[in-house]
C-alpha cells in the first residue's frame, strides 16, 4: 500500500503549559547569575537576574499607564535593549505586542496601528533613512500640544500613549528609561496577581503578514504558540544551558523574538545582539569575542560574511550550530557555513508567521545532503499532510500544498473572521499556499508556490499589496507586480506599468511615490511601461509569461538552492 503524504511530529518531550512570564520567572531564578543579554553596540550585559528587575519594572509601568490586560501596544524599533525588554515586559502585564516593521513608512504606521487598534506605542526616534519621530508627528500633530499619555489624534484613533527611547525629550511623549524606576511593593505585588490570570491561550503578539488581497492582516499568536516554538526549535538545533546565540535577525520577526529570543529563554542561554540591524563585519566580530556558540540568518547574511575581506582576521572556533532559514538557502552556501565557519550542527529551517513559525527543520546528525537538499521533518507535536487540489492527502513523493496542525497554528488573523476562515479549515488544518512533497523518510522539500508571493532576502512580499498602492499614483492606469530572480536576494520585484492616456511617467517618479510611504524593499527595482498585459481568453492576467519576459529581457537565471 502506498505510503501517504502524513507525518506527525511524536516526541517524549512535553509542551510547555505556561505563560510566558510564568515560565520567564522561574528561568530568571534558575539561571540568576547567568549572562542574559549582551547588546554590543549598546555596551548592555545583563545576567538573568538583572534582566528579571528590569523587565518587572517595565510591566509595573505599563499597568500604572493604565494599560489593561489584552489591550495593544505597538513596538517600532530596530534590535536593542528595549526590544527585548518590552517583549517580556507586555507578556508579563498581559499586552498584546504588535510587531512593527522598522521599515514601514507613514502609510504603512497608520495602517498598522488603527487595524489592531493600539492604545499605546513605543518607538525609536529614528533609524537608518526613516526618522520615526517625524513620521508619527505628520499623522498625529496632535502630539504637539497633548499632555504624555493622552493623546487624542485623528487619524490614529486608539492612540493614547507613546513611549519613545533615547534621552531627548519629545512633547507629549514619555520618555522609556522612566518606565524602567524601580516598583514599589504593592505594584509588584499587583503584577503577582495578574500573573495567575492570564492563560497560556491568551493573545500576547500580532505580527503582520502581506496579504494578497491588499492590505497585511494581523497573525494573531499566544503564548503557548511561540514559547513552545522557541523552545523546540533550540531542542533542534541542541541548544544547552551556557550556550551563547548570535542574533542578527530583526527582532520584528519571528525568526528573532521567538526563535531567537524565547530559544534562549527556554534553554538558559544568552541571547547577543551584533548591531542594530545587520552588518556582516560587527557581526563576525561578535561571533568571535563574544565566543558565540551558535548563530542565525538569512542565506544573504551568511553569504555576506563568508565574502566579507576580513572574514579570515577572526575565530569562529567555538561555533557550533545555528539556522538558516527566512528564504530558500543555496546548497553551496550551506556548505561553506559548515566547512568555513564550523557550524557543523547548522539546521534550515521552514515555516510562516501564521505557524509561529517553524514547522519543519532539519537536524543536527542528519547527513549533509538531507541537511542541505531538504527542510527536514516535522517538528514535536505537529501534525503536516500534502494535500491536492480537492483537499485528498497525495502520495509520498507526490507535490501538494503543504497544511500543518498542532500547537503551534495562530488564533486567527486580527478581527478577520473571514481571512481566517480561508486560511485555518475546519478541522483546524493551516493551509500554508506552499507547494511541498514528503518523502519516504519523512523529509520535506519545498518545490514551489501556490500564491505569488514574493521572497526577497527572507521578506514576505505579495504583489497586491504593492499594486493596490501603486493604484494610487494618478498617471497610472494598471500595474501588475511580479518577482524576477535575483542571485542575492533570492528575488526582485518588477512592476509592469500601464499609465494614464495623454499621460507620460518615469521611472524616478514611480520609486520617488513610493518613498516614504511603503518599506524600501517592496518599491520595485524593476519597472517596465508597457500597453498591455499578456492574458488568458477568459481575460486573466498571465503573471508568469511577465515573469519569464523579464528573465529573458534581463539574463536572468534562478538562485540554485536547495
Amino acid at each position: 500500500m502506498t505510503q501517504s503524504s502524513y507525518v506527525h511530529g511524536a516526541s517524549e518531550k512535553r509542551l510547555i503549559g505556561q505563560t510566558i512570564g510564568r515560565f520567564f520567572d522561574e528561568a530568571c531564578a534558575r539561571h540568576g547569575a547567568r549572562e542574559a543579554l549582551v547588546v554590543r553596540h549598546q555596551n548592555v550585559r545583563l545576567t538573568y537576574a538583572a534582566l528579571k528587575q528590569r523587565v518587572d519594572a517595565l510591566a509595573c509601568s505599563l499597568m500604572r499607564l493604565g494599560l489593561k490586560r489584552g489591550e495593544r501596544i505597538g513596538i517600532w524599533s530596530q534590535n536593542n535593549v528595549e526590544w527585548a525588554l518590552t517583549q517580556f515586559a507586555t507578556a508579563k502585564a498581559g499586552l498584546v505586542l504588535v510587531n512593527i516593521n522598522p521599515a514601514y513608512r507613514r502609510s504603512e504606521l497608520e495602517y498598522a496601528l488603527n487595524k489592531v487598534g493600539c492604545r499605546a506605542l513605543i518607538l525609536s526616534p529614528a533609524f537608518k533613512s526613516s526618522n520615526y519621530l517625524e513620521m508619527l508627528g505628520d499623522l498625529a500633530p496632535e502630539l504637539a500640544h497633548s499632555e504624555a499619555g493622552q493623546l487624542k489624534a485623528t487619524k490614529l484613533t486608539s492612540l493614547e500613549i507613546v513611549v519613545r527611547m533615547g534621552a531627548d525629550k519629545t512633547h507629549g511623549m514619555l520618555n522609556f528609561d522612566d518606565l524602567l524606576h524601580a516598583p514599589s511593593a504593592d505594584q509588584l505585588d499587583a503584577l503577582e496577581v495578574l500573573g495567575d490570570e492570564l492563560q497560556f491561550d491568551d493573545a500576547i503578539n500580532i505580527q503582520f503578514t502581506s496579504g494578497t488581497t491588499g492590505q497585511p492582516k494581523g497573525a494573531t499568536l499566544s503564548h503557548h504558540n511561540i514559547l513552545n516554538n522557541g523552545f523546540f526549535v533550540g531542542e533542534a538545533i541542541r541548544l544547552v544551558e551556557g550556550d551563547r546565540l548570535c542574533i542578527p535577525v530583526p527582532l520584528y520577526h519571528c525568526f528573532g523574538m521567538v526563535m531567537g529570543n524565547l530559544g534562549c529563554l527556554t534553554h538558559g542561554a544568552t541571547m547577543v545582539y551584533p548591531a542594530e540591524s545587520f552588518d556582516p563585519l560587527a557581526t563576525l566580530e561578535t561571533l568571535a569575542e563574544e565566543r558565540c556558540t551558535a548563530s542565525y540568518g538569512v542565506p544573504t547574511m551568511f553569504i555576506a560574511m563568508l565574502d566579507h575581506p576580513r572574514f579570515n582576521d577572526f575565530d569562529l572556533s567555538r561555533l557550533r550550530t545555528g539556522i538558516m532559514a527566512g528564504s530558500p538557502c543555496p546548497i553551496e552556501v550551506m556548505k561553506r557555513v559548515i566547512d568555513k565557519m564550523n557550524m557543523r550542527e547548522v539546521t534550515i529551517a521552514y515555516g510562516m508567521t501564521e505557524t509561529s513559525p517553524v514547522s519543519f527543520q532539519s537536524g543536527t546528525d542528519d547527513p549533509l545532503d538531507r541537511r542541505v537538499s531538504t527542510v527536514g521533518r516535522v517538528q514535536p507535536h505537529l501534525e503536516v499532510k500534502i494535500v491536492d487540489n480537492e483537499g485528498r492527502i497525495v502520495p509520498r513523493g507526490t507535490p501538494g500544498e503543504l497544511c500543518t496542525r498542532g500547537y503551534s497554528v495562530m488564533l486567527g488573523y486580527w478581527e478577520d473572521e473571514a481571512k481566517t476562515r480561508e486560511a485555518i479549515d475546519a478541522g483546524g488544518w493551516m493551509h500554508t499556499g506552499d507547494l511541498a512533497t514528503i518523502d519516504e523518510e519523512g523529509f520535506c522539500n519545498i518545490v514551489g508556490r501556490i500564491k505569488d508571493m514574493v521572497i526577497r532576502g527572507g521578506e514576505n512580499l505579495y504583489p497586491r499589496e504593492i499594486e493596490e498602492f501603486l493604484y494610487r499614483h494618478p498617471k497610472i492606469l494598471d500595474v501588475q507586480v511580479v518577482g524576477v530572480p535575483d542571485q542575492k536576494y533570492g528575488e526582485e520585484l518588477c512592476a509592469w506599468v500601464i499609465v494614464r492616456e495623454g499621460q507620460t511617467l518615469t521611472e524616478a517618479e514611480v520609486r520617488d511615490f513610493c518613498q516614504g510611504q511603503i518599506a524600501h524593499y517592496k518599491v520595485p527595482r524593476y519597472i517596465r511601461f508597457v500597453d498591455s498585459f499578456p492574458m488568458t481568453v477568459t481575460g486573466k492576467i498571465q503573471k508568469f509569461q511577465i515573469r519569464e519576459q523579464m528573465k529573458r529581457e534581463l539574463g536572468l537565471a534562478e538562485a540554485r538552492t536547495a
